[in-house]
């Protein structure tokens, strides 16, 4: 596979590039990001080189929920253009002061996060009113070394998080030919790549196949497995990736029976059968540890399902799941 490609899609730019970040300055004057402030994390800011050096102002987004971030990031103002360099809390971030600002928003991705591709976000707190519309990046400047360089249980949590992009839109009412390819295609290549020795893995396979499970869900949407993830990191306070990681077996194999014409397709991407794809997704998630184990309270388990319930995403999922089963589900994943 060829690391390099530039493809351009619906007001969209993504440039897939083994030496991106070196590149990023040159790519952003090209594609109108001249002057921009750069968003971004003290450990990422420490390599971004001419990037920082490159950019009107650097502001670091605070270590918090999306939401009071940004809110406190919308406070210091800014430019049309914003440049976020990090996982997808930056991204995130930078789309949600966007959605009040109006600003062009560029991603430079150092995770599998997904955020790059998507118009989905969360709003600054206490600025709901004032939200002109949900921002998807125009511009993703894309680094296979860079999206996929964390440690190798970091790395497969977050490969799952990028999955679950993929198998959550293929049963949503929005599922269609474009979405339904990339999904299973971005599926097949993180499967491929994960089943590869570390040191020989094929890393620009892996951030494409992350590109291609975010681009289905951003057009499909999602159900079942992003409600519960979603509302558990929020309510619970697990971590992200983790999250995703230990949801998603137990997620697709509830969801198998109940969506065979589309699960079957995506069992068969990732080279096993429906009745096993709990089990080989376990296998390529590194058999994650469960939500006790990564700090999920389950104090607040009530709360969550209660909250999930109310999602109306969750109509999305075919024979949507009763509070009962999710709980059930959940257990199965503590």
């Amino acid at each position: 596979m060829s690391p390099n490609f530039v493809w351009r899609d619906a007001g969209r730019t993504v440039v897939f590039r083994d030496s991106g970040l070196r590149d990023a300055p040159q790519l952003l004057a090209e594609h109108g990001f001249e002057p921009f402030d750069l968003l971004s994390s003290e450990r990422h800011l420490a390599a971004a080189g001419e990037l920082a050096a490159a950019a009107r102002s650097i502001r670091e987004v605070p270590t918090a929920a999306v939401p009071d971030a940004a809110a406190a990031l919308l406070e210091g103002g800014g430019s049309d253009s914003l440049v976020a360099l990090g996982g997808g809390r930056i991204v995130d971030s930078a789309k949600a002061i966007a959605s009040v600002t109006g600003a062009r928003v560029a991603a430079i991705p150092t995770t599998m996060s997904g955020a790059e591709m998507t118009g989905i976000h969360r709003l600054p707190a206490g600025s709901e009113s004032r939200v002109r519309a949900m921002i998807r990046p125009s511009l993703v400047i894309a680094e296979p070394r860079a999206m996929t360089s964390a440690p190798e249980a970091e790395l497969r949590a977050s490969s799952m998080n990028a999955l679950a992009h993929g198998a959550d839109s293929l049963y949503t009412p929005f599922a269609n030919p474009v979405s339904q390819m990339t999904a299973l295609r971005g599926a097949e290549l993180i499967a491929a790549a994960l089943d590869q020795e570390p040191g020989e893995r094929e890393r620009d396979a892996l951030a494409l196949g992350s590109l291609l499970c975010g681009y289905a869900i951003d057009s499909a949407a999602f159900g079942m497995h992003h409600v519960i993830c979603q509302t558990l990191v929020r309510v619970c306070g697990s971590p992200h990736a983790g999250t995703n990681a230990a949801i998603l077996p137990r997620a697709l194999a509830f969801m198998a029976p109940r969506a065979p014409d589309q699960l079957r397709p995506l069992a068969s991407a990732l080279q096993t059968d429906p009745e096993s794809i709990e089990a080989r997704v376990l296998q390529l998630g590194g058999d994650p540890p469960g939500l006790g184990q990564i700090g999920a309270d389950r104090s607040k388990l009530d709360q969550a399902l209660d909250s999930m319930l109310l999602r109306p995403e969750l109509a999305f999922t075919p024979e949507p799941p009763t509070r009962s089963e999710l709980q059930q589900l959940i257990d199965r994943a503590w």
